[in-house]
């Protein structure tokens, strides 16, 4: 089975009891009507959709009820009751009929179906189904039809399908009474029980070590790491060999290296050996050193040089107009 069927079928166990639900009010009125006898009915019905059920997996949901109602007008029960039925009074017209155009008037105000259905489900031409119809009309007294008489009797039919007792539908899904020698009985229908999907299970990964072996491994990956740490602690280490050092180089232990000044190079014997140590240090020690050393500056001025000009502090002389000296008086004239 594929998937695609596999789901259709899922879907169609899962509304084949609502289908038979909203259906099984009026089949059973119709059956009734039909037949006259409220128990071959109910048998009749049981036996329908018992075998309903078996096919309805096969059956596109659109043609459920087509093929629920075929099945049922072809019951022999149905097609051809047996005599001695039973009809209330304000059902008398039914009786008085044949049984194809008996049925063919309940498929039609009973089971609510149109012209085209009903002719299908009889295997019959529409025309035929419509004179089937007009044959099972109630007439008048000329031997019209009368159509008064025609609604009270769907009304009748109607009424009567509002007040079917609930008792006798459960009836139709319990199982039938023990027969008295003994033998099994069958079944009643049952709506199939949904089918429910395996437990799924956890895939296992192949090779899978137990948990206690993986709590061993890291007890005893945990106890010799902590072994070693402590070994590593408490064991004397060896001491490290000795470098052999070159000849001439620093040793270990003393890594700076000191060497003797001789006398001649220290500071206190340069300025008692240098014959002009004495003569710079009174140079240095004298008052006057600042005029000595600025000596050059003050001859120069001495010798009567110009004293330079502060720029900063100099204002510029606004020059004389040119023709200052071509100015002439009346005097001069």
């Amino acid at each position: 089975m594929t998937a695609a069927n596999a789901s259709m079928s899922s879907n169609a166990a899962g509304a084949l009891p609502a289908f038979l639900r909203g259906v099984e009010r009026r089949a059973l009125v119709v059956a009734e009507l039909q037949c006259g006898n409220p128990t071959v009915a109910e048998q009749a019905l049981v036996a329908v959709m018992r075998a309903f059920t078996g096919i309805a997996s096969d059956v596109p949901m659109a043609q459920w009820p087509d093929r629920f109602w075929i099945l049922l007008a072809h019951r022999h029960p149905i097609r051809v009751p047996a005599e001695g039925g039973h009809w209330e009074p304000a059902l008398a017209h039914l009786p008085t009929l044949s049984p194809p155009a008996r049925l063919a008037l309940l498929l039609r105000i009973g089971g609510g179906l149109d012209e085209a259905a009903a002719a299908q489900i009889l295997d019959l031409p529409v025309a035929d189904y419509q004179q089937a119809l007009a044959e099972a009309c109630p007439r008048d007294r000329q031997g019209d039809p009368d159509a008064q008489a025609w609604r009270a009797l769907a009304e009748q039919v109607q009424q009567r399908l509002r007040e079917l007792p609930l008792e006798r539908l459960q009836r139709l899904h319990q199982p039938a009474p023990a027969a008295a020698d003994g033998t099994r009985p069958s079944p009643s229908w049952r709506a199939p029980a949904k089918e429910e999907p395996a437990p799924r299970r956890r895939p296992t990964r192949r090779g899978a070590r137990p948990l206690w072996r993986g709590l061993l491994i890291l007890a005893l990956t945990a106890g010799a790491l902590l072994g070693g740490a402590y070994w590593w602690k408490h064991h004397p280490q060896a001491a490290l060999p000795e470098a052999s050092v070159p000849e001439g180089a620093v040793s270990i232990d003393n890594p700076v290296q000191s060497e003797e000044l001789p006398a001649e190079d220290l500071p206190e014997a340069a300025a008692t050996t240098h014959p002009d140590a004495a003569g710079d240090a009174s140079l240095l020690s004298d008052p006057d050193l600042a005029v000595i050393r600025d000596a050059d500056l003050y001859a120069w001025f001495a010798a009567g040089g110009p004293v330079p000009v502060d720029e900063s502090q100099a204002q510029p002389s606004r020059p004389e107009p040119a023709s200052a000296g071509l100015e002439t008086t009346d005097a001069d004239e």
